[in-house]
């Protein structure tokens, strides 16, 4: 199958580089145009009605998270594949989001699994969620994947996830449990580094702000907005009580 493609880098080298990666590890897509900011990427698409944008987020004037402020939803029939050379933290923010991205240097084989992806979920989706992770707020939000849909959901309202085989079920505040095609050592790697979810047994992970007791009989069990029990393997103990602690 053939897709048509615009290129909107600020950089005329990376434009150029990214081109000829296209051209050489893929095939089927054609590169319409190549833009170097956000206004002539916005007029590109107009005019070419891409299958497939490959978007720098930062650009001159704009961020390239801009770019679907400037259609109405109906005339979004692109998907968007993130170009950035962000740190490891905000990367943290596109694999929450559920967005297709690259990190410069393009790799080829990064190429092509973001062009797999595209393939298989031309969307959307995620893109309001990417932008509240990249804001600096405390509120995040999490892709989570059922069979027939992503949904997003605030981290805060998540109580804890719990393993069932290859899926996951996620426990929620306000709403019903989610069952996600993903197993919980996804959803650990993605919220490395967030003080709020914490790995307290094999199989679940909870969110430490809604803790509310802990009870040392039995072997230990932590009481989850003040109704859920679930057990803790004593050698997490020690660093999941200082967790609470700092957060509560």
């Amino acid at each position: 199958m053939s897709y048509t493609a615009i290129i909107i880098d600020d950089e005329e080298m990376a434009r150029i580089l990214l081109r000829e990666m296209v051209n050489e590890c893929t095939e089927g897509i054609a590169i319409a145009e190549m833009c170097a900011d956000l206004a002539s990427g916005v007029k590109a698409i107009r005019k070419h009605k891409p299958d497939i944008v490959f978007l720098d987020i930062e650009l001159p004037g704009h961020s390239g998270l801009e770019l679907l402020d400037f259609f109405n939803d109906d005339e979004v029939s692109f998907s968007v594949i993130f170009v950035t050379a962000y740190n490891k933290y905000a990367i943290q923010a596109f694999n929450l989001s559920a967005v297709s991205y690259l990190l410069k240097p393009v790799q080829p084989s990064a190429l092509k699994a973001a062009i797999e992806l595209f393939e298989k979920n031309r969307s959307r989706v995620g893109y309001a969620a990417l932008k509240s992770n990249l804001s600096g707020k405390n509120t995040k939000k999490i892709a989570l994947h059922t069979l027939t849909s992503i949904s997003f959901e605030e981290t805060s309202n998540i109580l804890y996830f719990e393993a069932d085989g290859a899926y996951t079920r996620v426990i929620l505040k306000n709403g019903p449990p989610v069952v996600v095609s993903k197993p919980l050592r996804h959803f650990e790697g993605i919220l490395e580094g967030c003080d709020d979810f914490f790995r307290c047994q094999k199989s679940y992970m909870v969110n430490v702000r809604h803790v509310t007791e802990y009870i040392k009989s039995n072997g230990g069990t932590l009481i989850v907005d003040k109704k859920y029990e679930i057990s803790v393997s004593q050698d997490k103990l020690d660093a999941l009580m200082k967790r609470v602690t700092l957060l509560q």
